[in-house]
């Protein structure tokens, strides 16, 4: 019994207690800030009459320093519930392998997260009803980049002041509150597909992101 008490003792005073405590209490508001998230995300499902069913919420780590913004699910992602698992998704996988990161090494969303009719664009109505939310995801993750794939995620951040085809490869910032993210516009994997002759240029976005995260690594570990 004494050998109990003092071993209690050890860890109320050596502040590992304090350590064990402060680490769940982290782990229960990350889950449940992630579960408030996805609850708001439920109610805008009446935008494109979908249920919660049929939420494509994110994919990949969430202590990445590498966030990846694309546009909206489609069928696959909305039958699968997980954003760039079809055809753009297996080539947005080889982009990322080309600068030696894995889905897993990444976080990746969309600005809409269901999937609107026959995969059109979005309206600016209902960009601007998720853009709230892509926000708030943004916070959560704290990435160091954002890479923002296709004109409907740099509209929603930049509105039309930028055209996707002569802003790529160029670093802005994104400002949320008082925090400034860094980001960079590129092509859509869909658009390359239909386009392969554009691959060339997403090549040197993706060198400049690699480049990048190089530096970010050595002050950061």
């Amino acid at each position: 019994m004494n050998n109990l008490k003092l071993i209690s003792d050890y860890y109320h005073f050596s502040e590992v207690f304090d350590r064990l405590i402060y680490s769940k209490k982290n782990r229960n508001n990350e889950k449940n800030t992630f579960e408030s998230l996805k609850k708001e995300i439920e109610k805008l499902s009446i935008i494109y009459n979908k249920n919660k069913n049929n939420l494509v919420f994110a994919d990949g780590n969430k202590n990445a320093n590498l966030m990846v913004i694309g546009e909206a699910p489609g069928s696959v992602e909305e039958k699968m519930q997980r954003p760039f698992v079809g055809d753009a998704g297996k080539l947005l996988d080889k982009m990322l392998s080309s600068i030696n990161l894995l889905r897993k090494d990444v976080y990746i969303t969309n600005v809409i997260n269901f999937r609107p009719p026959d995969n059109r664009k979005p309206t600016d109505t209902e960009i601007g009803q998720f853009y709230p939310i892509i926000k708030k995801h943004i916070e959560l993750i704290k990435p160091k980049i954002i890479l923002l794939l296709g004109s409907t995620a740099l509209e929603t951040f930049f509105k039309k002041k930028y055209s996707i085809s002569k802003i790529r490869g160029t670093w802005l910032k994104i400002q949320i509150n008082d925090k400034a993210y860094d980001c960079i516009p590129s092509f859509h994997p869909a658009f390359l597909l239909r386009q392969p002759d554009q691959k060339k240029f997403s090549w040197i976005d993706l060198k400049l992101i690699r480049d990048r995260l190089t530096k970010i690594n050595s002050i950061y570990g």
